[in-house]
């Protein structure tokens, strides 16, 4: 059995280990630095809790040495030191950071590193960039490439149309940090929360605007090859308003302290969420403009004994389905590996990422 660790016991973490878990053949540890955290996990009867910080690098040394990889599910200000200290102990890494900067670090520890280095396996920046180069693969040329990512409460009932579902600090920073794009072919920065538009899917009407870290690594894959790319973060209408006003108006993004605190004490946390993926491709085929479409909505559902939100799912399943392509060598063993490299056909064939597959019908009928 394939020894693994999984950094951070929060929400995501804990369903990483509780998917493990329940494959059978991984020796999965759940470390995290809060005690009291572990104690509430739910992850399943063979997962071993450690308590270990993370900022200790001997000591997160040591927790590494032996194991075939290493999971980070920790707030994306962490990455570096763990990526790190997987170089250094020769241990795959594999994360879900939407950070740009975070991302970058990692590409440059992958120059000389023994082992794989694999970030951004979440929903997006992950799955959806897979979904994408399927896409683009089918286009002779390709003219653009709109991406839109939500996970949004079944049942919205607050002035927001939101719960927490996932990281508060993820939020906040993907909502205040500088966005990727491309732009008639120009790669260039936009403000988040801007270039707002609606749209409807299944008679719902959605918003979307630009957050920061959702295109991964694809605007340096499909620069000089597609006239326009971008990620939006998908809303129920009068959310980015509202955001607007607190990061901008207020000038929060100043003090996003004050903003986190807001926000965790005013918005509950829901399991009863929806994860919508939504990637429009359109480009040349054969001389004629053509455009193809991936629409799918994930739902919670109980996994390892207890119920999980979609976002838990899918981030869960995303860096769980590496791992596996990884472990059973469908991926390179060492370097850099970007998300658009992974097949579409693999990754939904594996055991974890049947959790995209299926669909809210086929669960009902199981």
């Amino acid at each position: 059995m394939k020894k693994i660790m999984v950094i951070g016991a929060g929400k995501i973490g804990s369903t990483i280990a509780a998917l493990l878990d329940s494959a059978g053949d991984y020796a999965v540890t759940l470390a995290d630095a809060s005690q009291a955290t572990l104690a509430s996990v739910k992850a399943g009867p063979r997962v071993k809790l450690q308590t270990l910080d993370v900022t200790d690098p001997l000591a997160l040394r040591a927790a590494l040495a032996g194991h075939f990889a290493v999971l980070s599910a920790a707030p994306f200000h962490l990455t570096a030191s763990i990526a790190e200290a997987a170089v250094a102990t020769q241990v795959h890494y594999l994360d879900l950071t939407e950070d740009v900067a975070s991302t970058r670090r990692v590409r440059e520890l992958a120059g000389n590193a023994q082992s794989a280095l694999i970030p951004q396996c979440g929903l997006a920046p992950g799955f959806i960039s897979i979904v994408a180069a399927d896409l683009c693969r089918r286009f002779d040329s390709l003219h653009s490439v709109r991406m839109r990512v939500g996970a949004l409460p079944q049942f919205p009932s607050n002035a927001l149309n939101y719960n927490l579902t996932w990281s508060t600090d993820g939020v906040i920073n993907e909502y205040c940090e500088p966005c990727e794009a491309i732009v008639e072919g120009v790669l260039r920065q936009v403000p988040p929360l801007a270039e707002h538009e609606e749209f409807s899917l299944d008679g719902v009407t959605y918003e979307a605007f630009n957050t920061s870290g959702g295109l991964g690594t694809l605007c340096e894959t499909l620069l000089g090859k597609v006239t326009n790319l971008n990620y939006k973060t998908i809303r129920y209408p009068g959310h980015a308003a509202i955001m607007k006003a607190l990061i901008n108006d207020l000038r929060l993004r100043d003090r996003r302290d004050v903003l986190k605190d807001i926000l965790e004490n005013a918005l509950p946390t829901t399991l009863q969420d929806v994860v919508i993926v939504f990637v429009t491709v359109s480009g040349l085929r054969e001389g004629r403009l053509m455009q193809e479409t991936y629409a799918h909505k994930v739902y919670s559902h109980v996994v390892g004994g207890a119920l999980r939100s979609a976002i838990q799912i899918t981030t869960a399943a995303g860096i769980c389905t590496v791992l596996d392509l990884l472990a059973s060598e469908r991926l390179p063993a060492r370097g850099f590996i970007r998300q658009e490299e992974i097949a579409l056909a693999d990754f939904l064939a594996n055991r974890f990422g049947m959790a995209y597959a299926e669909r809210p019908a086929e669960r009902a009928a199981a």
